[in-house]
């Protein structure tokens, strides 16, 4: 595993022409490219309240993102999964355009990627409506289509189906692409498809889960991120 930022001392230089490590890369959404990850807690909170009487902590809630919804709540609750599902998408949806940021840096690190010919795209967990919806709040949706969404697959990461469907429909190869994600599913899912695993420490999981999982790079800034797609 290679480390980037403070911990690592690496310090990831700008280049006038920079050449793409991998010719495809492939993104998990929240947490990663957008910060949805106060609107995802909230949204857990409002839900399990309304539907249970009980609120989960933030932790707890952490640790449900990059998970669907469905496999959540029906592990947790499955008898109350679908009101649960329903109170928070409905939450969700009314409450992202007020709780949805962007992540500094992450518009200009797509268009270097375009720039350089790389081909990219986004396999999310989320339903593909709010997938589409979050990228547009955030911005980018002329600059990152949603490849693969929940709806595209039958099993989710930590399988690695949607990844390799994301590869196929951009038009790569696994052993040539790369994915980036915030959680240890989106590492687990890349080594289970045979592409290279990025972590980010931004978003959702503590960092130590992260390197613990043992992802090819495991990146604390989008410059450091940049400097490990376009080197």
């Amino acid at each position: 595993m290679v480390t980037c930022g403070p911990s690592s001392g690496r310090v990831v230089s700008s280049c006038d022409v920079c050449v793409p490590r991998w010719p495809c890369v492939v993104f998990d959404l929240d947490g990663t490219v957008v910060n949805t990850i106060p609107l995802i807690i909230a949204s857990y909170r409002h839900a399990m309240d309304t539907v249970l009487g009980e609120t989960p902590t933030d932790d707890e809630a952490r640790g449900w993102i990059g998970q669907t919804l469905y496999d959540t709540f029906h592990r947790l609750h499955p008898s109350h999964a679908q009101e649960l599902i329903d109170t928070y998408i409905a939450w969700n949806l009314e409450h992202l355009p007020e709780l949805i940021e962007q992540f500094p840096g992450i518009p200009g690190m797509l268009d270097g990627l375009a720039a350089a010919g790389v081909l990219t795209g986004v396999a999310t967990s989320k339903r593909r409506t709010s997938a589409e919806v979050s990228l547009q709040h955030a911005d980018l949706a002329g600059r990152l289509p949603v490849t693969v969404a929940m709806d595209d697959t039958a099993v989710h990461k930590p399988h690695p189906e949607p990844l390799l469907l994301a590869v196929a429909r951009l038009g790569g190869r696994p052993g040539d692409s790369a994915y980036v994600g915030d959680a240890v599913v989106d590492i687990l899912a890349a080594k289970a498809a045979g592409m290279a695993s990025i972590a980010v420490s931004w978003g959702a999981a503590d960092r130590d889960a992260l390197a613990a999982a043992q992802p090819d790079y495991l990146v604390d800034t989008v410059a450091d991120l940049q400097g490990v797609l376009l080197p």
